[in-house]
């Protein structure tokens, strides 16, 4: 094939011929709205590093994934800012706390709605990492025993998915035998397989306050620089009984994407994270792109890379721009 004979631009010339070969196809079905949530009722608080999102109130929690459901968006997944943190972040596993909350009367009013539950400790947390201190270092198997706790508390509240994030060895095996040991073996695990120590966490960390008080969390997220060992991570999730596993974040991992994607047959998620969705907000309010065309183009390179499933900021606003879409 070469030119002239070869033409590539033939199959360009009309939306209708570039739909018909189109390779990638966005759907709002991709898509998993993340949404943070703090006790109290009535409360929408804006994030001003994350312009468009908030902190809600279980009450306006609700009436939000309502309008994600009613826009197409299949899952919600829930993060929750305590009333009080403490060194191992108990009020995590407490059956009454802002999250387990949140599932009960989000699946009483959206039972069609897939409710996930972010469980790690770096919201909860006095110091800011994700799980039990001992020494000044991550104590991984004690977290395991808190990690567990969580699981079984969401899992009594009705979660779809919990969704271990701390990096910890062995999350996926301490929620699995959890959730099996109570009954509660339809409880999916969405893992947070391979997530890096990155700089794009930000506007997250200033929407929860989980800055590390001390240190930073490199000895147990990965280093941006591994690709390889992002596979092998996910291995050991899918054999520890991972139903979906994860690359966070996205945009500046998508070989890491691809690489999983290839390597395994179980969905693979990624997570388009508070940094990258921040970068894109502040450029198109000053105008420096266009915003909804990057919002699509970003979305759909990284399905293109692999990802079944994307948690995003730009969820609902994307299910509006594709429903314009001819």
């Amino acid at each position: 094939m070469q030119f002239p004979e070869y033409r590539p631009r033939r199959l360009r010339r009309t939306e209708a011929l570039r739909g018909m070969v189109r390779e990638t196809r966005l759907h709002v079905s991709d898509f998993i709205y993340p949404m943070f949530v703090v006790p109290g009722r009535g409360i929408e608080d804006p994030i001003a590093s994350m312009p468009g999102q908030a902190r809600l109130s279980v009450d306006k929690a609700v009436e939000t994934a309502q309008r994600a459901r009613d826009l197409g968006v299949p899952g919600v997944i829930l993060f929750g800012i305590p009333e009080k943190k403490d060194a191992v972040g108990s009020e995590a596993w407490d059956d009454k706390g802002v999250v387990q909350t949140a599932i009960r009367e989000l699946k009483a009013s959206a039972p069609d709605i897939v409710v996930m539950a972010d469980a790690c400790f770096c919201e909860y947390t006095s110091h800011g990492h994700c799980g039990v201190l001992t020494g000044g270092e991550l104590d991984n198997d004690a977290s395991l025993e808190n990690l567990a706790r969580v699981a079984l508390s969401y899992a009594r509240a009705g979660v779809d998915m919990v969704a271990p994030s701390g990096m910890l060895d062995g999350f996926v095996t301490a929620c699995r035998e959890a959730l099996d040991e109570e009954n509660f073996d339809q409880v999916g695990i969405l893992a947070y397989s391979a997530k890096y120590a990155s700089a794009f966490y930000g506007p997250f960390r200033d929407a929860v306050d989980s800055a590390p008080g001390d240190g930073d969390r490199r000895g147990y997220q990965m280093d941006p620089a591994n690709s390889r060992e992002a596979v092998r991570e996910v291995a050991l999730d899918v054999n520890e009984g991972a139903d979906v596993v994860m690359v966070k974040p996205a945009m500046t991992y998508m070989d890491v994407i691809r690489a999983v994607a290839d390597d395994v047959s179980l969905p693979v998620a990624a997570y388009n994270v508070s940094g990258e969705y921040a970068t894109l907000k502040a450029a198109g309010e000053r105008g420096w792109l266009d915003y909804d065309a990057a919002v699509l183009e970003t979305l759909t390179a990284i399905k293109r890379a692999g990802a079944d499933l994307i948690l995003t900021y730009h969820a609902l606003e994307a299910a509006r721009l594709l429903a314009k879409e001819p």
